[in-house]
């Protein structure tokens, strides 16, 4: 059913990640399907990383330890951006064709008042994305 799974992370927030990566690991073993976690960084310094090449290793550095950990086939897919904050929905959204996805797993929290200011990045995949999208609440 899928063979690609994609799973937008936020290192600065790996806590609250669990339920998400505890849920995307059993499915990638029910389906056999590789998943790709995307990283979506600044090309600059933060408080992650220095550089690029920086970032790059520590999303692989994540994604094998979650391979190892659950026993998964996983890799990793870094991409920079100017404005993260404002590029994050089109960057992701351009993701999936570039990695092939077929499923997308998100972390998502539960929706308060500032979710009708600023859009939560889960619904707006869900939305626009043409494949199915599986929110997690943490």
């Amino acid at each position: 059913m899928f063979s690609k799974i994609m799973v937008p992370v936020d290192l600065r927030h790996e806590e609250q990640l669990t339920k998400s990566l505890d849920v995307v690991a059993k499915l990638a073993k029910i389906y056999s399907a590789r998943v790709v976690f995307v990283g979506v960084s600044l090309a600059a310094p933060t408080e992650i990383s220095r550089n690029p090449e920086e970032y790059k290793a520590k999303l692989e550095l994540f994604t094998q330890e979650q391979s190892d950990l659950h026993d998964i086939d996983a890799e990793s897919h870094p991409i920079f951006s100017v404005d993260p904050t404002a590029d994050l929905n089109k960057k992701l959204l351009d993701a999936i064709d570039e990695i092939d996805a077929d499923l997308i797993l998100m972390a998502t929290h539960v929706p308060n008042v500032s979710d009708y200011i600023f859009a939560n990045h889960g619904n707006y995949i869900s939305d626009h994305a043409d494949i199915s999208v599986f929110l997690i609440r943490g």
